[in-house]
């Protein structure tokens, strides 16, 4: 174990994935500014839908947040050269943090793996070269870092896929009915658009990503299968960008390979200048039985997280109660209709609500088909009326279709939502039965 762990390799792999991971971090940040996305998801809505339990944590006033964001695209840029990096990490780490758990309306995996991977860094000794920080202070500079600095990411990763293989394991994914509801909108694409329509591609997708998320991991740790795993990994990361436009995931994604190739490969094409370190001394630190236990508690979290679906009754695709922090990848396509009726206490009688004038378009959806979102915007609509000095109770009538099947009732159209508890591990009785 000292061996696996405390082994000293080039840490070539380590220095390069700081600089991209600084970049994409940068990118992330000031992209979200560019594109409008801070605009409509944290400034335009009147209520975010934050994860329970964070309700404390809301934007901030006017345009302040296109300022916090700026603030984390410069943390970024600091984290790429080096500059001051634990700390800016660390600041990187707590302010992506903090607005993951702000809203969740733009929910996607990989902006819960770049919070993960945020915080992990700053454990990292990323800043030992090619570095201001190495610059500045010349005792700082090392060209090696023990093995686990490497297989914490392997282990990461291998958790991440074999969750997401296994969770498309089910028949609605087997049969590429989900694949085809997914691609349905992607008509419209030039060159491609039409090619996505058909069942051979729908076919190859699903169980494509079945093989990839399975095996890309092992495959990449071998030696004989590393170069062609690589290859496969460069297209079907790709392929996610430019179908799916899912951010800076997909060459995050392929920046982990970094960590596969042998150091001696990475230094030859990056760092040519950098000395080769081929020692391999065992050194031990005085801190070795705090790091193993940190990183074997944050691994069995890591581990025991997508399993908690299974302790829940009924399916996950319906309750979605143990979906999110699961990997559970792209697996389901939803819609719904709904309906909240608001009713006064003291008078009994109804009070007329438009949904419009509460929530965005695509804060709509998720409280249309989400019964923690529905939950919430129950308790949102409690506590506006409370403040008008009127008691109230909420009644919701929710028909939801899961992957294009007939729509079936979901909440219980008898209980007052907006006077239930939520429990984070227990089943919600007022969810009604999938059949």
């Amino acid at each position: 174990m000292n061996k696996f762990l405390f082994k000293h390799i080039d840490n070539s792999g380590l220095i390069i994935f700081r600089i991209v991971f600084g970049l994409l971090c940068f990118l992330e940040a000031f992209g979200a500014v560019l594109t409008g996305w801070i605009r409509r998801t944290l400034i335009e809505p009147d209520f975010t839908f934050s994860f329970i339990g964070f309700e404390w944590l809301q934007p901030l006033p006017g345009n302040w947040m296109y300022v916090y964001y700026i603030v984390m695209a410069i943390f970024g840029l600091l984290i790429m050269v080096g500059y001051k990096y634990r700390f800016s990490m660390l600041m990187f780490a707590l302010m992506w943090t903090a607005t993951y758990l702000m809203q969740k309306s733009s929910y996607n995996n990989h902006y819960y793996l770049l919070g993960l991977l945020s915080f992990i860094m700053v454990l990292l000794p990323a800043h030992r070269y090619a570095s201001i920080d190495a610059k500045l202070n010349p005792s700082l500079k090392k060209i090696s870092m023990p093995s686990w600095c490497k297989w914490v990411f392997v282990i990461q990763l291998f958790i991440l896929y074999s969750y997401a293989s296994i969770a498309k394991l089910y028949p609605d994914w087997l049969d590429a009915s989900v694949v085809k509801l997914l691609m349905r909108n992607k008509a419209d694409y030039p060159i491609i658009g039409e090619l996505l329509q058909q069942s051979t591609i729908h076919y190859f997708i699903a169980y494509g990503g079945i093989l990839f998320d399975g095996l890309i991991i092992p495959l990449l740790l071998i030696k004989p299968t590393r170069k062609y795993a690589f290859f496969i990994s460069i297209f079907f990361h790709l392929f996610n960008s430019i179908v799916f436009q899912i951010g800076i995931f997909p060459y995050l994604a392929l920046a982990f390979s970094l960590f596969f190739f042998e150091p001696k490969v990475i230094r030859n094409i990056f760092l040519k200048q950098k000395p080769y370190y081929n020692d391999e001394a065992i050194i031990i630190p005085s801190h070795k039985p705090i790091l193993i236990s940190l990183f074997s508690i944050y691994f069995l979290i890591q581990v025991a997280l997508p399993l908690r679906h299974h302790f829940f009754k009924d399916d996950v695709l319906w309750t979605e109660e143990g979906h999110r922090l699961s990997w559970r990848m792209m697996l389901r396509a939803k819609n719904g209709s709904t309906r909240y009726k608001v009713i006064d206490e003291a008078t009994n009688k109804q009070i007329p609500i438009k949904i419009n004038d509460y929530l965005t378009k695509k804060q709509r959806r998720g409280a249309s088909t989400k019964p923690d979102a529905i939950w919430q915007f129950a308790q949102h609509l409690k506590q506006d009326f409370a403040k008008k000095g009127i008691s109230v109770r909420v009644y919701v009538s929710a028909f939801v279709s899961v992957n294009g099947k007939p729509a079936k009732q979901l909440i219980n159209p008898n209980v007052d939502i907006a006077n239930e508890e939520w429990y984070h591990f227990k089943h919600h009785d007022w969810i009604l039965p999938s059949k």
